[in-house]
């Protein structure tokens, strides 16, 4: 969610989404904090209450004076695969791959306020099950951010949470890239976006992509990063539908054998979308019959998403190593979903578009 072509007109990708999606630099309202002790009157005596937070609050005014700002408000999206070949198992264990990414209009937002203090960042979030210490790749991008840059300044960060966990959207991946940027704006934009591209895959494969312009053509482990004019008209409709059971990544790796991925050119792929636009036979993943077998389940919705949606959607397809099922061409989910009881739990979003 880096990317300065979006945001006061820095070059970075998810500066255009933050422009529409809530980018704020204004200090925060006086109102907001109590700086005082609480006053408590009775008849006899005049009690001063100490606050405990009132020394914090007193050295966050000081933080407050000193920073050119306070505070960034950042929309984080997330990503599709619109492709995803698999090409090679590399020595160091990991697999080559060869795939356009395309953000979409589905993300998080994050909250950052410089903190007064000097040791440690705080992460809250509005969901249960997130990691809020240094498992969680926000705090991994902020340590990252001083060990290259030297920076002494630590956050307090709010994650608004709307994208699932475990569902091939990069949400992770696009909080880490945000992370990165936002604490270069803090830091007076001392690294360019390059170098936090560049440093961003030490920690993540997929984070590099969301410095882009919002539709790459990825390569190596995922961290080569080639900009592509958007192949996908912005007002194209998808749906994404994912399953509460999470897949693997890992599990399905261990799964997938190369002799059994598809043969076709992965710029081949690439030249079709860009000259005809998505249709089913371009949207190959070779993740996922690995995945299928890892989550049977996940086979069955995607047959019942393209059955239902015959003619309703372009094309039906699994993005990453899964588990959400991605129907391009309409903004309405198959009624299925909300007749089946099976389905009761899914997670569900239409009326998404392409960034």
């Amino acid at each position: 969610m880096a990317s300065s072509h979006l945001l006061c007109n820095h070059s970075l990708f998810f500066s255009s989404a933050f422009k529409n999606c809530g980018f704020s630099n204004t200090p925060p309202s006086k109102l907001q904090f109590q700086r005082t002790p609480f006053v408590k009157a009775s008849k006899k005596q005049l009690e001063i209450v100490y606050d405990p937070d009132e020394r914090l609050n007193k050295l966050a005014d000081e933080v407050d004076k000193e920073a050119p700002f306070s505070r960034l408000t950042l929309f984080s999206p997330c990503k599709i695969n619109v492709f995803l070949r698999i090409t090679n198992k590399r020595e160091d264990g990991y697999h080559d791959l060869a795939s356009l990414f395309h953000t979409i209009s589905l993300g998080d937002v994050i909250k950052f306020s410089l903190s007064p203090s000097k040791t440690k960042d705080r992460l809250s979030t509005n969901v249960s099950g997130v990691p809020l210490d240094d498992k969680n790749l926000i705090i991994k991008a902020l340590n990252l951010y001083r060990k290259k840059t030297g920076s002494s300044n630590f956050f307090w960060v709010h994650l608004d949470k709307k994208v699932p966990t475990g569902a091939g959207l990069g949400g992770g991946s696009s909080n880490a890239a945000t992370a990165l940027w936002a604490a270069n704006q803090f830091n007076g934009s001392v690294a360019t976006e390059k170098e936090l591209q560049q440093w961003s895959s030490e920690i993540g494969s997929d984070i590099p992509f969301f410095f882009s312009h919002g539709a790459a053509y990825c390569t190596g482990r995922g961290e080569f990063v080639q900009d592509i004019s958007h192949p996908l008209p912005s007002d194209i409709p998808m749906v994404l539908i994912k399953p509460k059971e999470a897949c693997s990544t890992a599990e399905v790796y261990k799964r997938l054998r190369l002799d059994q991925t598809s043969n076709v050119d992965p710029l081949t792929l690439l030249e079709k979308i860009s000259r005809n636009g998505i249709s089913q036979d371009v949207c190959i993943n070779d993740l996922e019959s690995p995945a299928f077998e890892v989550l049977p389940s996940l086979k069955r919705l995607k047959q019942r998403v393209t059955a239902a949606g015959r003619g309703q959607y372009d094309a039906v397809f699994m993005s990453g190593s899964g588990s959400t099922i991605v129907g391009v061409g309409s903004p309405d989910p198959p009624q299925f979903v909300y007749d089946d009881d099976d389905y009761r739990e899914v997670f569900l979003s239409g009326k998404l578009q392409v960034v």
